[in-house]
């Protein structure tokens, strides 16, 4: 059966869990409701609206995120929708 937009998109979006700026990990939860432990290195980059930064402290429990890079060693981690808008969306 062939993918809809919608469910790549959810896919390929994880929910950030918990944060750990000093151990440089990021436990996420998928679509699946799984959580997992990305490690990441100096050189990931967060980018938000805010900007782009290479500190952990930048990403928040709730923020909906996009990882780029090879599997649990991200490269990049992309603030979709801060944790703040989630709860302000009209979709409630």
């Amino acid at each position: 059966m062939k993918q809809s937009v919608t469910d790549a998109l959810q896919q390929q979006r994880v929910i950030v869990v918990a944060v750990d700026p000093d151990g440089g990990h990021v436990t996420i939860k998928g679509a699946t409701d799984a959580c997992s432990v990305v490690a990441c290195s100096n050189g990931t980059l967060i980018c938000c609206d805010e900007g782009t930064s290479q500190n952990l402290d930048a990403l928040n429990p709730g923020d909906i995120v996009k990882i780029e890079g090879p599997e649990g060693r991200p490269e990049r981690i992309v603030v979709v929708r801060r944790a703040w808008d989630e709860l302000t969306s009209p979709e409630w």
